[in-house]
């Protein structure tokens, strides 16, 4: 099957890896000349995409879960004819380039998923196996299948240390995921040496026992064995399977099967042994052309055709069950149905509820609108109130069901969502307690990198918690989760503005968003109504004013639970005839996108006596109390206790928000509106 004509393919990868390499004079060799061949017969036979239209939605997904080999993958997606000219692997690893040291998605055609932290590209093909599987018992109707293709992943014995591939590899196994395939570059070498220094599980037993199907490829340079091994694994549709490839880490070079060619460029002496086992001769940055036409007559003719293919079936499937194919269209395109905001609820003043549990009615008001959103708990659904009422448990028998059980794997959990999110097709949200988003930060670190639509629902939100006690009281976390960019973060004060909070994250389509709710009830802020969502996608706004008869002494700042205080502490100092206004701020980064003409007229700028009221750390308020103004929150950890008594004991009762503000010290500036009668009196005068 593979002829000198595939030898030299292999080669090119690897030659093309190295001068990409040693052109950067930054970079990881050792990889590329290992794994090029597996790589080589994936893509040659097996891998179904088509270079000329990289986003066809019924492709293949390959996620190079082990990043630091990016040129290896540029090189392949190179070769095999994908917008990724021999310019840009000239440019590898430079500034603006198209060739970054690690794979980015949305940035390099063909890849499919940002990686570099290892494990998380497993994580992350496991999301997009997941969403096949649902989409497929959705949309395949009638004898037209418009949804079957596989996810491949390459894994290293780093990605396999991390936990995250525990996580991630018993959920798949759980869950029956036959159609994904795991590439395993087994060297027996790590950065720092040997891989026995820390690491000697048996990997068969390991994943067997997930419920994986396990081969081993003796020879990382056979490829009629590689072959036939991903041809067993696709024949083989109820259990993930996970292939072990031995190979030799910088293949061919003086120090090959050594952490010394793991990631530095190879010096001249290295090169040149390894063209020498390679026989390989031409210029730097040539390759034969035979090599791209075999590559154009096996991959690219195959995309094509199955592409073409595809297309038949939708228009099939649009013509036979037109609902299914409308709402197939609409998912494809990341698109919600017309009439979703419908079912949205509108609460009364007089009703007081957490937000955990308004969030909860609308989820199921979405579920009803919206066939593509879909997600799931930690373990955690009955605290979180995240199960759909109308569905079942999504699971290898029940794959249509839109309840995500992730169990109790945080970090798996977050980095699924964000292949189902790259995958396309739905919307996933998935949710934990607040405090336990530690173990999903760098999962929603790459869904922020990779600009994805995911939804995180994070209930339990500040030391209201109580009797749990500080290891399950969040304090840090919302400053820290405002610092990362491209995130959204809402907490919101009442009902509505949960409502309102659910309404953004389902239209904000650049990045992920944060839903951080309470277990403790919040009662109706005044004003409620539909004008609600306007207000809080502004991220902040003034929930009650001074009296037009008063002159404004200062302003409450607060978000979630503590905006309610906020007013009683106004209610109190009103009746001492001080006038303050009440502003909520739901989420620090839609206000901050606002005009400053807005930002004035939520704080007035005249207004320097400010307190801030947030159960969490103080540090990031200061944007909005200024230097003058105070922020009241908890910079240590929490306590365990009664709510009320553990709210007390951090300065968050009525009475002591009101000693703190009369406690503050700052002149305001008057308004010009008052300054200019005074000034048109004194010119009467003369």
């Amino acid at each position: 099957m593979f002829d000198k004509i595939d030898e030299l393919g292999v080669n090119a990868v690897r030659m093309l890896s190295l001068q990409s390499i040693a052109k950067a004079n930054s970079g990881h060799p050792g990889l590329p000349l290992g794994a090029a061949p597996m790589t080589y017969v994936l893509y040659r036979n097996h891998l179904n995409v088509n270079p000329r239209d990289t986003k066809w939605f019924d492709r293949d997904r390959f996620i190079l879960s082990a990043g630091h080999g990016s040129a290896m993958l540029y090189s392949m997606l190179h070769l095999a004819g994908f917008d990724l000219s021999i310019e840009a692997l000239k440019n590898f690893r430079q500034l603006n380039s198209k060739t970054p040291g690690h794979p980015e998605y949305g940035v390099v055609d063909g890849v499919e998923a940002t990686t570099g932290p290892l494990g998380q590209g497993l994580g992350m093909a496991v999301g997009m196996a997941m969403a096949e599987t649902h989409l497929a018992s959705q949309y395949n109707v009638n004898g037209i299948s418009v949804m079957n293709h596989h996810t491949y992943a390459l894994v290293g014995d780093g990605d396999l240390m991390e936990g995250i591939s525990h996580e991630a590899a018993s959920l798949a196994g759980h869950l029956r995921l036959g159609k994904l395939v795991v590439l395993y570059d087994s060297n027996d070498v790590s950065l720092d040496g040997p891989k026995n220094r820390s690491f000697n599980e048996n990997i068969q037993k390991r994943f067997e026992s997930y419920g994986w199907d396990y081969q081993r490829v003796e020879d990382g340079n056979d490829l009629n064995a590689i072959d036939q091994a991903i041809t067993n694994a696709e024949n083989n549709t109820v259990k993930p399977s996970i292939i072990e490839v031995r190979t030799v880490i910088g293949y061919g070079a003086l120090n090959a099967g050594t952490n010394k060619v793991h990631g530095a460029p190879l010096c001249a002496e290295d090169m040149a042994a390894v063209k020498e086992t390679l026989n390989w001769t031409l210029p730097d940055f040539e390759v034969p052309a035979e090599v791209y036409q075999r590559l154009n007559d096996t991959l690219g003719q195959r995309g094509a055709k199955l592409d073409a293919q595809w297309l038949l079936k939708v228009t099939s499937l649009n013509k036979m069950a037109p609902e299914i194919g409308t709402q197939f269209q609409l998912a494809m395109n990341g698109k919600l149905p017309a009439d979703w905001r419908e079912a949205l609820p509108t609460y009364l003043a007089g009703t007081s509820e957490a937000s955990r549990i308004t969030s909860h009615t609308v989820i199921q008001a979405l579920g009803k609108k919206v066939p593509q959103l879909w997600g799931g708990s930690a373990d955690l659904a009955s605290s979180n109130k995240t199960n759909m009422e109308c569905e079942g448990l999504y699971s290898a028998d029940n794959l249509s069901a839109r309840n995500i059980g992730f169990g109790v794997r945080e970090f798996a959990e977050a980095a699924a969502m964000n292949g189902i999110a790259l995958h396309g097709g739905t919307r996933v949200f998935g949710s934990t307690f607040f405090v336990f988003s530690d173990y999903m930060r760098p999962a929603i670190r790459l869904a922020a990198l990779q600009h994805l639509p995911v939804i995180y629902v994070l209930t339990h939100d500040s030391v209201a918690v109580g009797e749990d006690g500080p290891t399950h009281e969040p304090i840090e976390h919302l400053m820290s989760f405002r610092n990362m960019p491209n995130v959204t973060v809402l907490r919101p004060a009442d009902p509505n503005e949960t409502v309102a909070a659910w309404e953004t994250a389902m239209t904000h389509t650049d990045g992920p968003t944060l839903l951080v709710l309470s277990r403790q009830n919040l009662a109706v802020l005044p004003g409620a109504g539909h004008e609600t969502g306007h207000k809080v996608a502004k991220g902040a706004y003034v929930v009650q004013d001074v009296p037009e008869d008063k002159i404004q002494d200062g302003i409450l700042i607060a978000t979630g639970s503590e905006v309610n205080l906020a007013l009683a502490a106004q209610a109190k100092l009103a009746a001492e005839d001080v006038a303050v206004s009440v502003v909520s701020v739901p989420s620090f980064e839609l206000f901050q996108q606002q005009s400053s003409a807005y930002k004035r007229q939520v704080l007035p700028t005249g207004i320097h006596k400010r307190l801030s009221l947030e159960l969490g750390t103080t540090l990031g308020w200061e944007r909005f109390v200024g230097l003058e103004g105070k922020a009241l929150g908890i910079d240590t950890f929490g306590a365990s206790g009664p709510c009320g008594e553990v709210l007390e004991k951090f300065g968050f009762t009525v009475d002591q928000v009101v000693a703190q503000y009369l406690a503050l010290e700052v002149e305001n500036e008057q308004p010009a509106e008052i300054v200019q009668p005074q000034l048109k009196t004194v010119k009467a005068k003369n």
